[in-house]
């Protein structure tokens, strides 16, 4: 991949896209009036708080949700649920949560939107009934804004190879495809959201920039970047850097460089355990409290809380100072800036 020879400040807007990248959605309003909510679902003050809750746990979304926020004890601005395949969504369940009078939440929906087709044969329409019908579904049931991101992590399922129908071109091509199809049948509500793994190994192969669908269907960009043996605190955790992959300057400095005027989403982020530094966690999460505000292209943060995450535990409150740590930092300022609209 090319090297960057851009030296970026950390104070890049999130919100001066060129025209092609900006939604025909209207504006809408939140309060407090002093801080407020673009179309595009950006806060103008501090960043939104999100939960993926006890996933991998078999509890149902609600009980999930209420168990962790009461565990965090703050309430989530951004709720992470996943679908795949045939599934609509949002279902009966999220759209009670997201319309919580009290307190209401943004859904961010990943969709995977099919696993027996390749992305070359959903951009040239083998699964069109299944968009279609999608689409239907949202404009009877859903007209609030919400997140969607279409494939997430696309980087460890590209197969290089002519005709494999899964290259890097295909996958921008299969996302596009979805995206346009959706707002053509009438969902103007999906704010969208182009997901990467966040690791320099992927970043490094020649075919990662042709991952990118193009502005004029993303309206976020988003990292999933885990706090593994080369992580220390929140700044490396999102500007992941390795001895031999020298050239890569970090996922953040490459999003400020390459996305100067999309909004930053860690749309999953844990914390696994380190036998040998029990007090990780909340050092961990300390660090995060104390640097969020150097990185204000961030507008979401979003925490995968998992006990049986594929690499570990990411439940944030495995020992009681991890929780009260994360608690503390849901409750930061910089994550209560801005309430969520009402529908």
């Amino acid at each position: 991949m090319p090297v960057l020879v851009v030296v970026l400040s950390a104070c890049s807007g999130v919100d001066g896209a060129p025209v092609s990248a900006r939604s025909s959605l209207p504006p809408v309003v939140a309060t407090p009036p002093e801080c407020a909510v673009t179309s595009r679902l950006i806060p103008s003050c501090g960043a939104w708080w999100g939960i993926a809750p006890e996933i991998f746990t078999g509890a149902g979304v609600t009980r999930a949700l209420e168990s962790a926020e009461e565990r965090m004890g703050a309430k989530a601005d951004i709720l992470h649920v996943y679908h795949r395949g045939r599934e609509l969504f949002p279902t009966d369940e999220e759209i009670r949560l997201a319309r919580d009078p009290a307190r209401p939440r943004l859904l961010l929906v990943n969709w995977k939107p099919s696993f027996g087709h390749t992305w070359a044969e959903i951009a040239d329409g083998a699964i069109d009934s299944r968009i279609d019908r999608l689409a239907g579904y949202l404009r009877r049931t859903f007209p609030e804004r919400f997140f969607l991101t279409i494939h997430h992590e696309p980087e460890n399922d590209v197969h290089a190879a002519t005709g494999s129908g899964m290259r890097a071109a295909d996958y921008a091509e299969m996302f596009r495809h979805v995206v346009l199809r959706l707002r053509e049948r009438g969902v103007k509500n999906a704010v969208t959201v182009m997901t990467y793994m966040g690791a320099p190994n992927w970043a490094s192969k020649s075919w990662f920039e042709e991952l990118y669908p193009g502005d004029d269907v993303v309206d976020w960009v988003a990292m999933d970047p885990y706090a593994d043996g080369r992580v220390n605190d929140f700044g490396t955790l999102v500007n992941k850097m390795r001895d031999d992959f020298d050239e890569w300057p970090g996922f953040y400095r490459w999003m400020q460089w390459r996305f100067p005027g999309k909004p930053v989403m860690v749309a999953e982020w844990g914390v696994f355990e380190r036998a040998a530094d029990p007090a990780f966690k909340r050092a961990f999460f300390e660090s995060v409290r104390r640097q969020i505000r150097r990185y204000p292209q961030i507008k979401a943060l979003v925490y995968f809380d998992s006990p049986h995450a594929p690499r570990g535990n990411t439940s944030f409150d495995t020992e009681a100072t991890a929780d009260r740590a994360f608690s503390e930092l849901a409750r930061d300022p910089h994550f209560r800036a801005t309430r969520v609209p009402r529908p």
